[in-house]
């Protein structure tokens, strides 16, 4: 059985996901003589208490260069392609142990990390370095590495500025590679540690563990940041935008740490380690009583029957999810079946795949989505999609409709996998009713060619404002709808949610989505509506989504048991309520 420290910890991290700080304060507690309080940004949820540990060694300084002579270069060609070879390795290795013991999504970085450190024009731009500069391999990635991290981190994107990262990311794995240096400096940190440092890399993330880091609290980091993507999944508490940190918080102090409210108690006195022990404790035992009841159903308080089901990426989410009280698999991610592949699956590959992770959801429904993806994720085998704005361009079903062959595959796949499981079709990115409507078609045609004639039910995404408000127009092409809230938010305020400098626009709770979805609702009262953005998975917005005719939630595995016991107290109709 599942500690259940760790069950918590799962739990914990996913109930305050949105809850959004003002920038850096200091204050003195006026009642104590050391106590303060420090706040941040909150950029993984949950609450934490122990002893700081501080960290200055994850940015390295870039040394004088160490010139070589001209007779010396192939022999430093070749320590650069041992290291790029077992750095390859690791990586392979690494995303491998991400998948099963975390998401498929996040192993999706270090596969993404494996084809950047193989990017021959990177490979050839380091040998040039070498053979022109004749400068040793250790210099020439330090020297061409911050040349590309800046120019990843000059431009107006989120997402190059976040693959200046992942340079910085590679370079410090590869230059550790040269020195011949094989530990890490994060994998002995005492345990019920409070990590104090300026940033943490996706990969110092993963010698982070419940045990030895209770919190992270840093300098520098985003809600959307690899970072934060990784401590969100683990579990660890995270506050970021502290200035000047490592001179604010002293090492080896006592910390009470509020990733819910972006807050931190250093040196904290006797009664305010009462009220934070008593907050941790009542939001343990409400976790414990949900998981007990977590394979009953989930009905309203006024009788009707809602569906709570999970988002995988994975056969470990999947049985995570059976085993939290799911009813069903709500969104199957296939991504990470096309990540860091030079060429895309076949149709055998594809229904394998899929099947192993839906195999412990079977006999329950389960909904497979089609290929989301665009300029943002490039693929190798479709080639660089130059676009300024990724978001606003090509991804989802655009792509799909510019790749038909990648479409096509995928459906013969979902076509043969619904004789054996209770499958669904999901279209993501459907911003026009043809969007929809050419999927139906080619659907249709195939299931014509392999004589299927009990179709899998078709639903579009909800993830732009032009979609919903075509609703009645996309209705005679689908069974069901489902709202992505996160892209719907950031289409909707024009605000990319992983842009800290807009972050105040980004509301996915705001009165304009909830609007966005009661007049879908009117549009098309008879159409089964459901949801799957990070929105579902907030308790205190559970009721309100009931009322906009929200009957099927889809969430992370960790959050149905919390969510069932949240609709079992809530109205679907208001009018109803006392």
């Amino acid at each position: 059985m599942t500690d259940i420290k760790d069950t918590i910890g799962e739990i914990i991290i996913f109930l305050f996901p949105f809850i959004k700080t003002s920038v850096f304060m200091e204050k003195k507690m006026s009642d104590t003589g050391n106590s303060f309080i420090l706040k941040g940004k909150s950029i993984s949820p949950g609450l934490a208490e122990g002893l700081t540990f501080l960290h200055r060694d994850i940015l390295r300084s870039l040394d004088a260069p160490t010139e070589i002579d001209k007779k010396d270069v192939e022999e430093e060609f070749g320590y650069l392609e041992d290291a790029t070879t077992k750095i390859t390795g690791d990586l392979i290795a690494l995303s491998a142990r991400v998948e099963n013991e975390m998401d498929s999504r996040l192993a999706a970085i270090f596969d993404a990390h494996q084809l950047m450190l193989n990017d021959l024009t990177l490979r050839e731009d380091l040998r040039h370095e070498i053979r022109v500069n004749l400068v040793s391999a250790s210099s020439a990635v330090k020297s061409v590495f911050l040349r590309w991290e800046k120019r990843f981190l000059l431009m107006e994107s989120q997402i190059s500025r976040q693959k200046g990262e992942d340079i910085r990311d590679i370079s410090n794995r590869l230059s550790n590679a040269l020195s011949g240096i094989t530990g890490h400096p994060l994998e002995h940190i005492p345990k019920d540690s409070v990590l104090v440092t300026k940033r943490l890399l996706p990969s110092d993330t993963i010698f982070l563990s419940r045990n030895s880091t209770v919190a992270v609290l840093l300098e520098y980091g985003g809600y959307g940041s690899h970072t934060a993507l990784f401590v969100r999944e683990m579990g660890i508490p995270c506050i970021a935008d502290i200035t000047k940190i490592l001179t604010r918080i002293p090492a080896k102090t006592h910390v009470l740490v509020d990733a819910n409210k972006g807050e931190i108690i250093i040196a904290p006195d006797e009664p305010q380690k009462t009220i934070f022990r008593q907050t941790v404790d009542n939001r343990s035992k409400a976790f414990i009583a949900a998981h007990e009841r977590a394979q009953a159903q989930a009905i309203t308080k006024d009788g009707v029957l809602i569906s709570v089901l999970a988002n995988v990426g994975s056969p470990e989410d999947t049985k995570r999810a059976i085993e939290n009280g799911a009813d069903g698999v709500g969104l199957f991610r296939i991504e990470k079946l096309y990540m860091g592949r030079t060429t895309p699956p076949n149709e055998q590959e594809l229904i394998d795949e899929i099947r192993q992770t839906l195999e412990p959801s079977k006999g329950k429904p389960v909904c497979v989505r089609l290929l989301d993806i665009g300029a943002d994720k490039p693929l190798p085998f479709i080639g660089f999609l130059a676009e300024t704005n990724p978001a606003l361009g090509r991804r989802g079903i655009r792509l799909l409709h510019e790749f038909p062959n990648l479409m096509e595959t995928q459906l013969h796949a979902f076509l043969k996998l619904s004789g054996e499981f209770d499958l669904s079709i999901l279209v993501p990115m459907v911003t026009l009713p043809e969007d929809i409507a050419k999927v139906k078609e080619c659907l249709l045609k195939i299931a014509s060619k392999l004589q299927i004639t009990a179709l899998p039910r078709l639903g579009s995404m909800i993830e732009t404002p032009a979609a919903a408000l075509s609703a009645n127009k996309i209705k005679p092409y689908v069974d069901f709808l489902s709202f992505g809230t996160n892209d719907l938010t950031q289409y909707s305020f024009a605000a990319d949610r992983e842009n800290a400098a807009v972050e105040q626009y980004f509301n996915d709770s705001s009165d304009v989505i909830f609007r966005l979805l009661k007049m879908t609702l009117a549009d098309v009262a008879d159409l089964p509506l459901s949801i799957c953005g990070e929105l579902a998975g907030r308790e205190e917005y559970v009721e309100k989504l009931l009322q906009c005719g929200i009957k099927s939630f889809s969430v992370a595995p960790p959050l149905i048991p919390i969510i069932k016991e949240t609709i079992r107290d809530s109205w679907c109709n208001a009018n109803l309520k006392v």
